[in-house]
């Protein structure tokens, strides 16, 4: 009898690990990911991957700074000659569109926190705000504030992304729907204008609009 062959299986990683349970997360959200199912995809027993992580809570943290890494310019810095706060909105806008594009990836960032594999980089930006005159306080407070920010737009942005799914918003060129909004809102003409307005503008705009609001009032307070 001639023996099978031996097919040899690549060590596990940690990265490998990552990696399965962000697929998992863009195939079904957050629900999807388990230790169960992750041990599957790698075909490797359960408590094999407890060597590797130790629990949900830092798989979810790693996974946080996975997703980081893949917008393409994770605690890069500003480029040269960048100013900085184009730099802090250029990585708003990278994480924003990261997030969006991945189910629950923003419940995966809520509340992470970093690794020691990241403290470097974590550093270097702290010290590219500092070197813009803020105290490392105010640079660490500045990165929490964007970051909350674009955390919970993204959440809001998933969420009404599922319910147009089901619920799509009116047309704005509709007359007919024009009509009667006007007519069930002929007493708050503020709102009905609002509502207007709104139906007329790229999803993105409401982000953009609070984008603008940090940065240029960060600008103002910090830039000499």
């Amino acid at each position: 009898m001639i023996p099978e062959p031996v097919v040899e299986r690549a060590p596990l990683t940690r990265a490998a690990i990552v990696d399965a349970a962000l697929a998992l997360l863009a195939e079904g959200g957050l629900e999807a990911v388990s230790f169960r199912r992750i041990a599957k995809a790698l075909g490797v027993a359960g408590p094999t991957l407890y060597w590797h992580v130790e629990n949900k809570r830092q798989l979810m943290d790693l996974m946080a700074e996975e997703l980081v890494r893949r917008t393409g310019r994770s605690y890069a810095g500003p480029e040269p000659g960048q100013p900085w706060w184009e730099w802090l909105r250029d990585d708003a806008r990278r994480m924003f569109g990261a997030l969006t594009a991945t189910r629950d990836a923003p419940r995966v960032l809520a509340g992470n926190r970093p690794s020691p594999e990241s403290f470097e980089g974590i550093e270097r930006v702290l010290a590219a705000l500092v070197a813009a005159g803020l105290t490392p306080g105010q640079a660490q407070k500045t990165l929490f504030a964007i970051g909350a920010y674009v955390i919970g737009s993204a959440t809001e942005w998933q969420a009404e992304a599922e319910r147009e799914s089901a619920q799509p918003l009116p047309d704005p060129a509709d007359e007919q729907l024009n009509a009667l909004r006007a007519r069930a809102l002929s007493h708050q003409p503020v709102l009905l204008a609002a509502i207007s307005e709104l139906l007329e503008q790229p999803h993105a705009a409401a982000f953009e609009f609070g984008l603008d609001l940090l940065i240029d009032g960060l600008r103002a307070r910090f830039a000499s």
